[in-house]
This record gives C-alpha cells, sequence and structure tokens, in this order.
C-alpha cells in the first residue's frame, strides 16, 4: 500500500496553536475544486491585522499540490519566524478581488460558481 505524503504546510497546521506570530492560509478559485490562488498572511500578536500579506497565483496547476508555491509559502513563514500555521480545509471563494478585478457590489463575471453561494461552505444560499 502507498502512503500519500502529506505536505510541510498541513503538518505545520496540524500541530495547532503554537504561539504567535501566526501564519494563516486562504485558497481561492473560480469553483470549489481547483485553487488557482493561495493568500498568506503574518498575524504578529492576538488582534493584529495580517501584515505581511503576500499571494501566489497559478492557471496551469492547483496551488494546493504545486511545489513551487509551497516552497515559496514555507520560505515566507520562516522568514517571518511564524510559530502557528493556520491553513482552511476548503476554497473560500472567488480568486479576483471586487473593486479590483471587477466592480464594487457585483458579482465576479469569471467565476459564475460562486454567484449566491456562501463561500465558507459552497453551499447555495437561500
Amino acid at each position: 500500500m502507498r502512503m500519500k505524503r502529506q505536505s510541510p504546510l498541513t503538518k505545520r497546521a496540524r500541530r495547532g496553536f503554537r504561539g504567535y506570530p501566526i501564519a494563516t492560509l486562504m485558497f481561492y478559485g473560480p469553483t470549489n475544486q481547483q485553487a488557482t490562488k493561495v493568500a498568506v498572511g503574518i498575524v504578529a500578536y492576538e488582534g493584529a491585522d495580517a501584515e505581511p500579506l503576500r499571494r501566489w497565483w497559478s492557471e496551469e496547476e492547483d496551488v494546493r499540490q504545486s511545489r513551487t508555491i509551497g516552497d515559496a509559502i514555507l520560505a515566507f513563514i520562516q522568514e517571518h519566524a511564524a510559530k502557528s500555521v493556520v491553513m482552511a480545509d476548503r476554497i473560500t471563494g472567488c480568486p479576483h478581488e471586487e473593486g479590483k478585478d471587477y466592480p464594487e457590489g457585483q458579482v465576479c463575471p469569471a467565476c459564475p460558481f460562486w454567484t449566491n453561494r456562501n463561500r465558507w461552505t459552497g453551499e447555495p444560499l437561500s
């Protein structure tokens, strides 16, 4: 039987809270199946904003499976001496930014999957 290799990021997240700073990871994609963007922020202390914040994109591969992006994220986390890692267990919405990629108050025209869906559960809104 062949074991699936667990990513170093998943291992770090499974360790739980180890203190501040905390690295937060959120995945975004055009659907709930393919992540094309990951955002990583460093929270220095309780109540602080995530700063610095860095983003990686890939249209060719799922960012959750990219060794290159995973290595870059690990380097970013180490550079900022994060003691804890918190990572979403799912894709949490469209990778495009309201007001930047499409007009404020509208839905993303490139990601119809997320129209009228809860970004945390992926379930349709009533």
